[in-house]
């Protein structure tokens, strides 16, 4: 798999010092490279306690992203995955750690715990106060006598970095972080694994699988399970989750893994909010990516009880750029339109037949949503599927408000629906064209005339014409012989849209930005889907002019 580095072997120290240029002064690395490589904090003085974590590196922002005010006093980070070394741990310790002592925060793996334990203990005989704690937080595995430390660990780095930032001593800050560590619950979902730097992608996530409980170094998780949508998703990792959790409110982490959109992560929290233990959690930190597993595509939920104290202390403001903040979950505020966006809807009435022909095109370009997405990734955004299955299956809901009855007014109750349903250009100009036909049709035209009209006043406000590569391509020649009944119609729409894959310079659309290699032999997908609705339309009773 492509990805953008230079070497495996300079890739972290590389990423670090990238990642520094745009500090301000305020971050630093311990000279050392390659074997240490240790973030640390320029305004440190030494009168506080220090804190020091790290690990492997790939789970960028952690752990340097974490340094600064409020959080970490340095991070020691190792390879990809990889536990850093005893001398990079120590260098670390020895670099930030005064009179008030410091404290280590260790995720619980075999070699983070090996390594960050002799360093405390070379430490010491340093005459160092070194305390050390573990994070255990991973509820995947109930039976496995040694959790795993996950994306929970966030939650002591916050609450004892605020302390320590308060002039907190060590024991203090220890027992905080120990009572934080106690409570902190997590467990993760993924959709695939993720790619290693320099190694070939495993893949062992079937399609249509989400590996539930995975590790944040890519270790399988507790099973596959089905994936189906976000809600079910969210579903099962709560119901993980569920048989830990304590009485009382809850701060939740929702962590992007890597790679999970900002739309995906902000549908997983409305699913979380709505989820069973939705009423237990009081603050959300997050959506965002903290502590991440290179690219895979998932995501986390930790949750920790907390009291005033510890709410304040995760509140508190910090300097790193990678916390995005402790906020209170509360419900959607909504707004009326403002005056003159509330439609005046028509009075509905009811048009067996013409009710069953507009079901009938909208299951049609609904069936179609896939095959029109894949045509589109060839000249467009692979969206063109799915815009025109949401119009429709939004027009399907709308249906018993329609004035089916009244083909003018129907006409224009259409392109209102997809004004507000459809969204972009599409959307617009077939609002347009329904609203076009609307007016016309008050006007003493015809159904076939309407549409005609409709088309006209798209190609005067859109500026496309036939032969830009539209669907206009396949929609005028179709209206044209429409007279001579739909089987002519469809004929005529299919030679347009198929035309189409030889204009191999497309002026308008998005296709219009392509590539004249990218378009050839590649139908316009809105022709496409044009040609397929008139074709498939034939195998209904004859078009009729009440429901054309």
């Amino acid at each position: 798999m492509k990805q953008f580095i230079n070497t495996r072997e300079t890739l972290v120290t590389e990423a670090i010092d990238g990642m520094l240029r745009t500090a301000g002064g305020r971050l630093a690395r311990l000279d050392g490279y390659p074997h240490i490589k240790v973030v640390v904090r320029t305004d440190w003085d030494k009168s506080k306690v220090a804190l020091v974590s790290g690990g492997g590196s790939g789970h960028e922002p952690s752990h340097a992203g974490f340094v600064g005010q409020g959080m970490l006093t340095a991070a020691v980070c190792g390879e990809v995955f990889a536990s850093p070394s005893v001398d990079a741990v120590l260098a670390g310790i020895l670099a930030v750690t005064g009179k008030a002592g410091c404290l280590l925060i260790v995720k619980n793996y075999t070699g983070d715990r090996l390594n960050f334990g002799l360093a405390a203990e070379r430490a010491r005989a340093f005459g160092l106060k070194v305390s050390m704690v573990i994070v255990d937080d991973d509820v995947a595995l109930p039976d496995l006598p040694q959790a795993r430390g996950v994306a929970g660990t966030l939650f002591v780095h916050k609450i004892a970095g605020a302390l320590a930032d308060q002039g907190a001593d060590l024991d203090t800050i220890t027992a905080a972080a120990q009572k934080a560590i106690g409570g902190a619950i997590s467990i993760g979902m993924s959709l695939d694994t993720c790619t290693i730097p320099g190694s070939p992608k495993e893949d062992r996530i079937a399609r249509g699988k989400a590996e539930l409980g995975l590790g944040i170094h890519g270790e399988a998780g507790i099973e596959q399970v089905e994936y189906s949508n976000a809600k079910t998703a969210m579903a099962m990792v709560v119901d993980r989750l569920a048989p830990n959790l304590k009485p009382g409110p809850h701060v939740a982490i929702l962590n992007n893994l890597g790679s999970t959109t900002p739309l995906e992560m902000n549908v997983l929290l409305e699913e979380l909010t709505a989820s069973r233990i939705g009423s237990q959690i009081r603050w959300v930190i997050g959506p965002a990516a903290m502590m991440t597993s290179l690219d895979m595509h998932g995501f986390s939920v930790s949750l920790l009880p907390v009291d005033k104290a510890e709410e304040a202390l995760l509140q508190a403001p910090v300097g790193p750029w990678a916390w995005p903040g402790c906020l209170s979950l509360g419900p959607v505020s909504v707004r009326p339109l403002p005056d003159g966006l509330s439609p005046i809807q028509p009075l509905p009435s009811k048009n067996p037949e013409t009710r069953a022909f507009i079901e009938r095109c909208c299951n049609i370009l609904i069936a179609a949503e896939d095959d029109l997405n894949a045509l589109d990734l060839k000249s467009g955004d692979g969206d063109t599927g799915s815009t025109l299955a949401t119009a429709a299956r939004a027009l399907i809901q709308a249906l018993d408000r329609l004035p089916l009855a009244d083909l003018t007014q129907l006409y224009r109750a259409i392109g209102l629906e997809l004004s507000q349903t459809m969204g972009g250009s599409s959307g617009v100009l077939l609002a347009i064209f329904f609203a076009a036909a609307g007016d016309a049709s008050s006007s003493g035209r015809g159904a076939i005339g309407a549409l005609h009209a409709g088309l006209d006043r798209v190609m005067q406000v859109g500026g496309a014409k036939p032969g830009d590569r539209t669907m206009i391509d396949a929609l005028m020649p179709a209206l044209n012989a429409l007279e001579n009944g739909i089987e002519a119609a469809a004929a005529e729409a299919r030679q347009g849209a198929d035309a189409t894959a030889r204009i191999t310079r497309a002026r308008a659309g998005r296709a219009s930005y392509v590539s004249e290699s990218s378009l050839s032999g590649h139908n316009d997908p809105g022709a496409e889907a044009v040609a397929r609705l008139f074709e498939q339309l034939t195998e209904t009773p004859a078009l009729s002019s009440q429901s054309a």
